[in-house]
């Protein structure tokens, strides 16, 4: 990103969710130490049930949502309702941590070089829906998530960061998805301090987790002992 942020001027960074918004605590937790000047101005949603909405508040952080079901058969209604709450809390980089909308190119346009999607699968393999039990079927021998940039084609910008992990035998749609999730939590956030030129964030791993079954693109820094 162009400007160095500080803690007088940190930076200002909207999440969009659709449901449980895991991969948002993540990114929230990961910004909250002093030495990363950022500030979480938005958790919003498609949906006002959304899990994640309960979850960000009980964290102190803003939250809003817009009911996709009032817009059914108006995407541009919608995104419009959309830009405009994006708007209002004027974000300098937006994260779609479960976002499970296709944006219009109107908005995408609108927010071009502001957003970054995180997706469960190694770009560009796999983009859309069911990428973990896609990767079983196709015999794929690495899964992973890729941050990238987004653009008005689904899945499609510019990648960020990306960690793979090898499939095992084992392995089910739900056990693959599981772990892979562990490492999204750590993606995501580092890619997010990387991208707008933050100190890295310090994230531990569980104890019974072995990181060495994973691989990072760029490689994580300053990673903590196990937790």
């Amino acid at each position: 990103m162009s400007q160095p942020y500080t803690p007088e001027r940190p930076a200002r960074i909207a999440i969009l969710i659709s449901g449980r918004g895991s991969n948002m605590v993540a990114l929230a937790k990961a910004l909250m130490p002093e030495e990363i000047p950022a500030e979480i101005v938005l958790v919003g949603a498609n949906k006002p049930d959304a899990g994640g909405l309960a979850i960000a508040q009980g964290l102190g952080l803003p939250t809003a949502s817009i009911d996709q079901k009032a817009y059914r058969g108006d995407k541009p209604g919608f995104d419009a309702a959309l830009d405009a709450m994006l708007a209002q809390a004027r974000p300098d980089l937006i994260c779609l941590a479960g976002f499970m909308r296709i944006l219009t190119p109107w908005l995408v346009e609108r927010w071009a070089g502001k957003m970054l999607n995180i997706h469960p699968s190694l770009l560009p393999a796999f983009k859309g829906l069911d990428t973990d039990a896609r990767a079983i079927a196709a015999g794929a021998r690495l899964h992973g998530a890729s941050v990238h940039e987004v653009t008005a084609d689904l899945d499609d910008g510019p990648i960020i960061a990306q960690v793979a992990l090898r499939i095992s035998e084992s392995d089910t749609p739900d056990t693959l998805a599981e772990r892979l999730l562990i490492a999204e939590h750590r993606l995501f956030p580092a890619a997010v301090c990387r991208h707008l030129g933050l100190p890295a964030p310090k994230i531990g791993w569980p104890e019974e987790v072995n990181r060495d079954e994973y691989f990072f693109s760029p490689p994580l820094e300053a990673e903590p002992e196990p937790a």
